[in-house]
Order: structure tokens, then C-alpha cells, then sequence
């Protein structure tokens, strides 16, 4: 396990708390963990159900959309053709909704939070619009996945939309808004928590969670998420740790509020590949 970076650590724990716009668990939400995923490889097609009810319980939906970044978060997330291999065909409208996205989290506490933290190590743009399109560029620039293909994704899709291969396998989505709403309309079958080696199972009040579900016909074993932030926050933290670093692969082993998270970022050349925190422990642990 790598050391703990401290200096992230201080930084993402000052975004957790400045994030006031994440969703309190038992009041703005219930989840409903249910019973421990069983044993499944990526591209099963049927695997053992511990969870025969939803995730989520519910949701204030209300909260969901008053709240601006969440709002114009939601309607990014039927701009996406989810099969690999397809091109995806942007929109004027779509990108006008990017562009809104983008300055409503701008807006935020966080985000300037990160904005200033790289501006001091010299990984940003001051200027506000420049830094804009810094992000624009990283999270929403489409790109082939594959070599030779058409271009069929981007970092925002993978991380926060997720995406389909063949038919077979899932790719990333990683966000609890997406997976809620998918859940809804009776897309996704949460099948139950995972829990790492020896370790207890989580309660209803964590904001990290390790869960298998199936989407469209596949099986992601072990997918994990933050529950209840806000969309700042996700991109904020995975927008620092892409920045900071030129390797392919980035792992940060950090500490936010009472979890230990190994924070890992995969770059695609100047792009996000994809972006997700893996859960160490819990201080209840």
C-alpha cells in the first residue's frame, strides 16, 4: 500500500468540507445495502442476487434539483451513446449544457478550492475561462478507446455516464446520481454490497461504497463510488490527481474524513481515461 500523501489528504479533506452541496445520508437519502455480493468475473451474464431491492431506498429528488450543479449535472447524462466502438455525435445543444455544467461548478467552493491549489503549483490557467476550457478539454474532448476507432468516448462519459464493450463488460460508472437514476427506471440490478478481505460490512450512513450490479445485460463484480456528493466534488478531486501527474496510471492513497481511499486516475494521452476511488478502510474499522 502506498504511503498516505498528505498533502492531498488536507487538500480533499477541506473539499469534503466546504461541499455544501452533498446530500446528507438518512435525511436527503436512504440506501439499503442488503446482503454481500457473491463471487462473479467481469462479463457474466448471471450471477448470484443478495440484493433483491434497490440501493436506494430513495432519493430527495426536490434537493436533486434545486441544487444547480446536480441539475445540470442530471442533464448531461442522456447525451451519451453507452456502446464502445459507436461515435458519439455532439450537439450544439449538448455542448451549450457542457458549458453550463462547467459554470455552475465553477461557481462553487470547491472547485476554486482546486482551481487555487493548482494555480499555486502552476498546473492552470488563472483566467477563469481559460481554466474552463482546460477542463472542457480533459473531461468532455471526445477520443477512440480503442486504437482505430471512431471517437466513441470521453472522461466524463466513462467516469460519471459509464460505458458498454460488446455487450459484455461495463465500463466505469462510478457515480452515485447516474447509478440512482438508472436504478430507477429499472436499468441497473444492485446485487449487493462487496466488502474487502476480513473487513466489516458497511453501514447505511458510509459515503464510500464497494458494490456488484448489472447494467444492460452485464456484470460489473466490483465497481465503487462515492454516495451523495456533489458532481464539484468528484471532479474537483479527480481533476487535481489528472493534473498533477503524467503517469498513465495515478494512485493516491488519502485520507477523507474517517475513510483511507486509494484515489486512481488513468489518463487517455490528454484526457481522463477514467477515475474512481477505491475504499482501504474506515475509521469505524
Amino acid at each position: 500500500r502506498k504511503a498516505l500523501n498528505h498533502e492531498l489528504s488536507k487538500l480533499f479533506s477541506e473539499m469534503w468540507d466546504m461541499d455544501v452541496n452533498r446530500l446528507v445520508p438518512g435525511k436527503d437519502y436512504t440506501i439499503d445495502l442488503q446482503g454481500k455480493a457473491g463471487a462473479a468475473q467481469q462479463g457474466d451474464s448471471a450471477v448470484q442476487d443478495s440484493a433483491a431491492r434497490h440501493l436506494f431506498h430513495n432519493v430527495n429528488e426536490e434537493r436533486l434539483k434545486s441544487i444547480k450543479t446536480f441539475a445540470t449535472f442530471i442533464s448531461l447524462l442522456d447525451n451519451y451513446e453507452t456502446s464502445t466502438g459507436v461515435a458519439e455525435v455532439v450537439t450544439p445543444e449538448e455542448i451549450v449544457e457542457n458549458n453550463c455544467f462547467l459554470d455552475a461548478i465553477l461557481a462553487t467552493e470547491v472547485m476554486k478550492l482546486a482551481h487555487e491549489y493548482l494555480l499555486k503549483k502552476n498546473l492552470a490557467k488563472p483566467n477563469l475561462a481559460d481554466f474552463k476550457y482546460q477542463l472542457y478539454d480533459i473531461w468532455f474532448q471526445l477520443y477512440a478507446r480503442k486504437e482505430g476507432d471512431r471517437p466513441d468516448s470521453c472522461g466524463f462519459e466513462h467516469v460519471f455516464v459509464g460505458e458498454t464493450r460488446r455487450g459484455k463488460q461495463i465500463l466505469g460508472l462510478h457515480n452515485w446520481v447516474q447509478f440512482y437514476l438508472q436504478e430507477k427506471h429499472n436499468q441497473i440490478d444492485y446485487k449487493g454490497y462487496v466488502t474487502r478481505k476480513n473487513k466489516t460490512r458497511p453501514d447505511k450512513d458510509d459515503q464510500v461504497l464497494s458494490i456488484q450490479f448489472s447494467w444492460k445485460g452485464s456484470v460489473k463484480p466490483i465497481g465503487s463510488t462515492f454516495i451523495g456528493v456533489s458532481p464539484e466534488f468528484e471532479f474537483a478531486l479527480y481533476t487535481v490527481m489528472f493534473l498533477l501527474s503524467e503517469e498513465r496510471v495515478t494512485r493516491e492513497t488519502v485520507k477523507i474524513e474517517e475513510y483511507e481511499l486509494q484515489m486512481v486516475v488513468c489518463r487517455h494521452g490528454h484526457h481522463i481515461g477514467t477515475a474512481y476511488p477505491v475504499l482501504l478502510s474506515t475509521s469505524s474499522e
